[in-house]
């Protein structure tokens, strides 16, 4: 069993269990009541109150019942006077512990903006360093994303005898028709399973429905925004299956899909995680490539959710709200102000 005066080593130093004295000053006033209670009773039962007639032969049961409400009249107000006591110390403790924790995460608030706000007199190296680091971050997403493209189902070769060289192969699209054009819708199932990112390299399911997704324009447009935005968070330790936010309910999302902002959608900003959001706001406000993914990535969440709820019923629009991506807009969404 760890000693109760060990140092135990946390992000500010050495973090030391505070010492609490044996006997509080609720135990003594818990002592003196009790005593007064004791002193009373004994008082009551042996000078004030008048012998019993002494009756030969055995104990009734009244005398039996008698002796057990003494006993109860005695003692059960000393019980009730410890379990306050008891009850007062533990919710004195549980506040100690309450304001000790809310300023160790003030603590580590300040020391990142402090540390954001010294990141200004970094040399060129360094923040040429920091950028080429970003830079290598988003070249791997865009790897990754040529990789869903690329994994997708080849078509089976034509055999060369089945080839007739009189003919042109190649399908005939009208003038002014796009290949997207040519794509055909995407589901809400599939939208919402892609914006989710797989979970595991197993996940074939994920996978199918994020390559759907990169066929078509717009989606591909919001899972490569919400990619960039992820990857960049996670630099700072901020992953969306970390978060718990408060889930809004589905007509707040269709009165921002409608265009209502301000305090109408404020229920969308149900992030509370407090550190997350500080080491946010503080890199939105010191970084410019993390700013302009994340407004890019805001505006094309707008763009996307105007046109999904039209057709969406409230189970797709929470399912939607469950997503890595809606994670992130929230936590983006409150640190921007979108729903202030």
């Amino acid at each position: 069993m760890a000693d109760p005066n060990d140092s135990r080593p946390t992000p500010l130093g050495i973090y030391d269990r505070p010492s609490r004295p044996v006997i509080s000053g609720v135990e003594i006033i818990a002592l003196a009541l009790s005593a007064l209670w004791l002193i009373g009773a004994a008082t009551f039962f042996l000078l004030l109150e008048p012998p019993a007639p002494e009756i030969a032969g055995p104990a009734t049961g009244t005398d039996r019942l008698r002796f057990v409400m003494t006993l109860l009249a005695v003692f059960m107000p000393v019980a009730m006077i410890w379990v306050a006591a008891t009850a007062a110390r533990a919710s004195k403790v549980m506040r100690e512990e309450s304001y000790r924790l809310q300023a160790a995460i003030d603590a580590i608030r300040q020391a990142y903006v402090a540390q954001a706000q010294g990141r200004g007199g970094m040399s060129d190296a360094s923040v040429q360093k920091k950028l080429d680091e970003i830079a290598a971050a988003q070249k791997k997403t865009e790897t990754a994303l040529a990789t869903f493209h690329s994994s997708r189902e080849q078509p089976a070769p034509v055999p060369a005898s089945a080839i007739d060289p009189t003919q042109d192969h190649q399908a005939a699209l009208p003038l002014g028709t796009r290949v997207e054009d040519m794509t055909p819708p995407l589901g809400r199932a599939d939208l919402i399973r892609a914006l989710n990112f797989p979970e595991t390299a197993e996940d074939t399911e994920g996978f199918a429905a994020l390559r759907k997704a990169l066929k078509d324009r717009h989606a591909k447009e919001l899972i490569q925004a919400s990619q960039d935005v992820l990857t960049l968070l996670s630099q700072d330790g901020i992953y969306m299956d970390d978060l718990r936010p408060d889930m809004a309910r589905p007509e707040i999302w269709r009165k921002f899909a409608a265009g209502e902002r301000g305090r109408a959608v404020a229920a969308l900003g149900g992030v509370r995680d407090r550190s997350s959001l500080a080491l946010a706001a503080g890199r939105m406000r010191q970084d410019p490539i993390f700013r302009d993914a994340a407004h890019h990535f805001l505006r094309k969440f707008d763009q996307m959710f105007a046109g999904f709820a039209d057709a969406a019923n409230d189970a797709d629009i929470s399912d939607l709200a469950n997503t890595r991506t809606a994670r992130a807009f929230m936590l983006l969404g409150r640190v921007a102000g979108t729903f202030d």
